[in-house]
């Protein structure tokens, strides 16, 4: 069994000034990588962290590793399985925002379908929003029962905040529209295998 390690915070000043020396792994979904990230990341969404686990214990023994994603928060989750795992990570605080929002660049792949798409976290507001307000105009219009779908909602978003996961999002990532053709997670563990 491997001792859990703490994973480490970088500001971007500090993610910046060594990013030459990390194998940065992207943990959003295929269509927020799409829309730019670090250079030089590959991207694994966070769902996938578990199966990628052996290319990424290869990719930290040639180097250290960078987790990012969008705000920070799935990269120190990331993070905090690698670390439990006994894979060193560090993890870029704020994310990609932060990364942009300090006038640093993002890399957009050509080869990937660029057209906008909303963030996890964005998504996931909408549609608890929208089925919130369904089950309450269905419950006044057609019959109350109907605003069970709001309580099961609430009841969800509760738990979600509880435990720091998400069921929503990973149901969102797998919709086409955040899997863009272009982004594989094959093509990201060969590029882990051979950094």
């Amino acid at each position: 069994m491997t001792t859990p390690l703490t994973p480490d915070t970088l500001t971007v000043a500090q993610a910046a000034a060594r990013l030459d020396g990390f194998t940065v792994i992207d943990v959003r979904t295929p269509a927020e990588y799409a829309t730019g990230h670090l250079p030089g990341a590959v991207n694994i969404p966070l769902d996938r962290v578990r199966r990628a686990l052996p290319e990424i214990r290869q990719a930290a023994e040639r180097g250290d590793l960078l987790v990012v994603c969008a705000s920070g928060a799935r990269s120190e989750k990331a993070s905090g399985i690698l670390a439990a795992e006994g894979v060193p990570a560090a993890t870029l605080a704020g994310g990609t925002d932060a990364w942009v929002s300090e006038g640093r660049d993002l890399e957009r792949p050509v080869a990937c379908d660029t057209r906008a798409v909303w963030g996890m976290e964005r998504q996931v507001r909408f549609t608890a929003g929208t089925l919130v307000l369904l089950g309450l105009v269905l419950g006044l219009l057609v019959h109350p029962a109907f605003q069970l779908l709001s309580a099961g909602i609430a009841g969800g978003l509760v738990f979600s905040a509880l435990t720091d996961t998400c069921g929503m999002a990973v149901v969102l990532g797998k919709l086409p529209h955040n899997r863009p053709r272009g982004t594989d997670l094959e093509g990201a563990l060969a590029t882990l295998r051979g950094n």
